[in-house]
């Protein structure tokens, strides 16, 4: 299925997704496109993200990773308790937070990938226990040092809670209902803190037929009557043999029934066997082999595609069944489909077992082969079992419904089917085979209508841009990796080398003072951020410009520098090529703030000209995946770190007869902050003010500020009729020597700030 860009609630899920930091839950029945979803998802979100899912095979399938795995969590129930549970039960595993934590090994690697995490995403979420929702919380709240559900990462939940329930054992039931109301994940207690939007894609591509539809809703919802049940049993003829032409698959509930057919079925073929072995490379578990092994095939064996056509004609699909018509001396496989003529030549596939790796240079969590599977992409089909055969599309089954079935797993078999043409029942479907959890019954009544989802959209897109702004200028995160890298350093690298500890404690020093400079000029923001309007717009982005060349100047003179100084020395040191690793490793997130606050401008710029927030949003995606493959050349020991400030730089570039906007484009910054680094040398003379405006706006300028002494920057551009720039009016005021305004009044303004050293966007 292809991404269709008229379906509404498909593109409010992913809006939902690429801007805000909501947790989202997305369901859909049966063919609703929640695997396209996936899909699109990861080929077009910005943020750094995670795939994971409950099984091996359902990993192997949305291209991820078992849960279980990543976290490396123990099996068992995870307890939300402070007491001491450990194994209470006879074969029984039962721990609690701390139990949880104290053995958990995670190495470097697997922590950075947890810290830079921003999307977290879990598919097949209908088999997922709540406990272990809460169990992945903890783990991340305790990594990344963040109090907030699952460490303040943004999850997305895929699946169908109607379909396949969590397995849940009956004596590790009594355990969990201790702690929980259900076992399904909406009961988790890290998501009664931040409550998932619930967001269903409605569209069905799978079925057309509208009585179909519709007995398949009453069935999910557990509302079917006499009657529809009546006409549903109407397809029941136990006496019913497929021919091998018509393409029937049979959905039964047990492994051990469907293979019993498939090998009766293969055995009465008359034709030579052939054996198909796959190619196992590196690290693939068994338990997540997404074919048989070895696969048993002769001319006339029915199969079913488990894979997508990826080539451009499309010729098969997930669930697609076929016959082998050929198969040559050189095990070379023909496939005939019902109805197409031309035979398909059947090729191996390919199935990775990936692992997750950051990598700081990029930005970016990337997908890394630790092993793969090659096998062909079909199975034996005369059977399949209904577990097997969720998401998948059938044209006509056979459905051995019994009592046997699991909650849920009628839906599940009927649904693969496009239409009610297709169908034969083996057993009747008895009302009581028919049920749904009433707890999931309730959480679906939660559902909002479009109307409140749009609505709910606009809010936590405007929040999710203020808290991009908010998180530029926030040192705290700095704080603590310079504050790490020191204490588990200071006794084994930095041993042998005081010099460099000395400095960096020095660093760390500098970086605390910006910290403290951060906080405070971040509440200024959250102020002007809650008033909202235009005017407090036009101020946030006078002051997040003003402030962009103040900390750009503050990291690279007094952090970056320096941190560049000792690496530099250290090249010429033997055998530190640890420390030299460990100390770029730390520079890196630096030179990403400097990118980060950059951007900030260019987003704050667009709140300015309009107050549309779908407008805004086109400057965010730059906040995501910060590069500084650049600046990590830049610490080869070939190259020749610049010496100076940051200001001072952008005077040399100046002076040697660069353009502002040239000097921007050399150094990698925005034409706002060379503006802020020249301003600065109007005082000092070493600037002319003619380099930002003529004489006559000059004088202009001068006549607006002293006639409106109450006036900020942001007036006296109102009263220009906005012909005048921010940097215009600020190198004129630099240029006096004076603030804006001349009469304070507003409790807004630089009089509010207790600070009377800070730097010039936090004024006396």
């Amino acid at each position: 299925m292809e991404h269709d860009s008229s379906n509404k609630a498909f593109e409010q899920a992913v809006s939902f997704v690429n801007f805000t930091r909501s947790p989202l839950f997305l369901t859909g029945k049966a063919g609703t496109g929640k695997t396209t979803f996936l899909r699109y998802i990861k080929d077009h979100c910005p943020k750094k993200m995670v795939v994971l899912a409950p099984t091996g095979v359902a990993a192997i399938n949305a291209g991820g990773v078992t849960i279980h795995s990543f976290f490396q969590l123990p099996f068992g129930i995870f307890a939300p308790t402070s007491e001491h549970v450990w194994g209470v039960g006879e074969g029984q595993a039962l721990y609690n937070k701390h139990q949880l934590l104290h053995k958990m090994k995670l190495n470097s690697a697997k922590r950075s990938i947890m810290e830079e995490l921003e999307l977290l995403i879990i598919d097949e979420v209908s088999m997922v226990r709540a406990d272990l929702l809460d169990a992945i919380s903890e783990v991340l709240k305790y990594v990344r040092r963040n109090s907030k559900p699952f460490g303040g990462v943004q999850m997305l939940f895929i699946g169908d809670l109607f379909q396949l329930p969590p397995v849940v054992r009956k004596e590790d039931m009594a355990t969990l209902s201790q702690y929980y109301d259900s076992p399904f994940f909406f009961d988790a207690h890290a998501l009664r803190e931040d409550t998932p939007v619930f967001l269903e894609l409605k569209k069905i591509y799978r079925q057309s037929n509208q009585q179909f539809i519709y007995l398949l809703n009453q069935i999910r919802n557990s509302t079917i009557n006499q009657d529809e049940l009546w006409q549903l049993n109407s397809y029941y003829h136990p006496e019913f043999e497929p021919s091998e032409e018509e393409g029937y698959i049979t959905l039964t509930s047990h492994n051990a029934i469907a293979d019993e057919i498939n090998q009766r079925a293969l055995a009465a073929l008359p034709n030579k066997e052939y054996r198909f072995k796959a190619i196992v490379e590196g690290d693939f578990p068994e338990k997540a082999y997404p074919a048989d092994r070895e696969i048993v095939l002769k001319v006339g064996a029915q199969v079913m595609f488990i894979k997508n056509d990826k080539g451009e004609e499309r010729r098969f699909y997930n669930g697609k069944i076929g016959v082998v018509a050929q198969i040559d001396i050189n095990k070379e496989i023909k496939i005939q489909f019902k109805d197409e003529q031309e035979l398909l030549t059947l090729e191996p596939e390919l199935w990775q077992n990936l692992r997750y790796e950051y990598d700081g240079e990029k930005d970016e969590i990337e997908e890394i082969e630790v092993g793969s599977f090659t096998q062909l992409p079909i199975r034996l089909a005369w059977a399949i079992t209904v577990h097997k055969s969720q998401g998948l599309t059938f044209d006509k089954a056979v459905i051995d419904a019994g009592a046997s079935f699991a909650p849920g797993q009628v839906y599940v078999a009927l649904s693969r089917l496009r239409s009610l043409d297709g169908l034969v029942l083996r057993s009747r479907i008895l009302a009581s085979s028919i049920r749904t959890d009433e707890a999931v019954m309730e959480y679906y009544a939660m559902a909002q209508d479009d109307d409140s989802l749009e609505e709910h959209l606009r809010f936590l897109q405007r929040q999710y841009i203020y808290t991009l702004i908010l998180e530029a200028f926030d040192w705290s995160r700095l704080d603590h990796q310079i504050a790490a890298y020191i204490q588990e350093n200071e006794q084994k690298l930095f041993a042998d080398h005081q010099d460099l500890l000395d400095k960096m404690k020095e660093v760390y020093g500098q970086v605390q003072q910006q910290l403290s400079t951060s906080a405070r000029f971040n509440q200024q923001l959250s102020q002007l951020l809650d008033l909202g309007d235009a005017g407090s717009f036009n101020q946030l982005h006078e002051r997040t410009r003003a402030a962009c060349g103040w900390f750009t100047d503050a990291l690279a003179s007094h952090v970056i520098e320096p941190l560049k100084e000792q690496l530099k020395k250290l090249k010429s040191v033997k055998k530190t090529a640890s420390i030299q690793k460990k100390l770029i490793g730390l520079i890196l997130p630096l030179e990403r703030k400097v990118a980060q606050i950059n951007q900030v401008i260019q987003l704050t710029e667009s709140m300015c000209k309009s107050e549309v927030v779908d407008d805004w949003l086109s400057s965010v995606t730059g906040l995501h995946r910060i590069n500084v493959t650049e600046a990590t050349k830049k610490l080869k020991p070939e190259s020749k770190p610049p010496v100076g400030s940051s200001k001072k730089m952008s005077l040399t570039l100046l002076k040697e007869g660069m353009t502002i906007e040239q000097i921007a484009e050399s150094r990698n910054l925005v034409v706002s902050t060379i503006e802020s680094h020249l301003i600065s040398f109007l005082e000092t003379k070493e600037v002319d003010i003619s380099l930002f405006v003529t004489k006559k706006e000059l004088k202009y300028i001068e006549e607006l500020i002293y006639s409106n002494p109450e006036a900020k920057s942001a007036d006296i551009r109102t009263l220009s009729g906005d012909q005048l720039s921010f940097t215009q009016i600020r190198a004129v005021a630099t240029h006096l020597g004076i603030r804006l305004p001349l009469k304070p009044t507003d409790p807004l303004t630089e009089s509010s700030v207790e600070d009377t050293r800070g730097p010039d966007f936090l004024p006396l």
